[in-house]
């Protein structure tokens, strides 16, 4: 694994191994991420190896700007559009409802995906040197502790990591916005999805 700060250059390289079909770890807002281009299905599958994670259950994907979302995402209700002004950027992880052809390992059983829009300066600027979207799923096997520093990385298979030394340790929050449901509860707590003020 190739070791690159979280410069213009670390983050260029780590773009350009993105292109290549490689996999990423970066810094996000919660934890380490894993990317990979999320519309290249060789590192689709290269990924879910090198975590040992089920193809039955998708990765979440990340993006720096809404122009990004296009590709992704089909037509959505004002509600999720009220949610995205309220937190993004930042820790929440969003369910949509698929608007392109993607492949089949980023669509859950509810034909949606899972993005957010990230605050966190070096992956947004990954995303935005790459020119779309990337998978952000933690770095680490499956059941195993997400990575807060690269050194706690132990996964075969990664070409880059961009160091930005300790993350937080906690994941982000994934939320449903049409049905209210949270998924999963991290940094952003259910009762301030409820008691959102809009």
């Amino acid at each position: 694994m190739e070791l690159v700060k979280p410069d213009f250059e670390g983050i260029e390289r780590a773009a350009e191994a993105l292109r290549d079909g490689e996999i990423v770890a970066y810094p996000t807002e919660s934890v380490y991420g894993l990317g990979v281009d999320p519309f290249n299905n060789a590192a689709l599958e290269k990924l879910y190896e090198t975590k040992a994670r089920d193809t039955s259950n998708p990765v979440l994907m990340i993006v720096s700007q809404p122009r990004h979302m296009h590709r992704l995402v089909g037509s959505f209700s004002d509600e999720t559009r009220k949610y995205m002004k309220a937190f993004w950027p930042g820790p929440l992880s969003m369910l949509f409802p698929v608007g392109a052809e993607l492949p089949e390992l980023l669509i859950g059983p509810h034909k949606k995906i899972c993005l957010r829009m990230t605050s966190h300066p070096v992956a947004a600027g990954l995303c935005t040197a790459f020119g779309g979207p990337i998978t952000s799923t933690s770095a680490n096997r499956s059941f195993e502790n997400p990575a807060q520093s690269p050194d706690e990385i132990k996964m075969e298979g990664i070409a880059v990591c961009i160091d930005g030394g300790i993350a937080d340790s906690t994941p982000s929050t994934i939320y449903d916005p049409e049905t209210g449901q949270v998924l999963r509860e991290g940094a952003i707590k259910r009762v301030d999805l409820v008691n959102a003020s809009f």
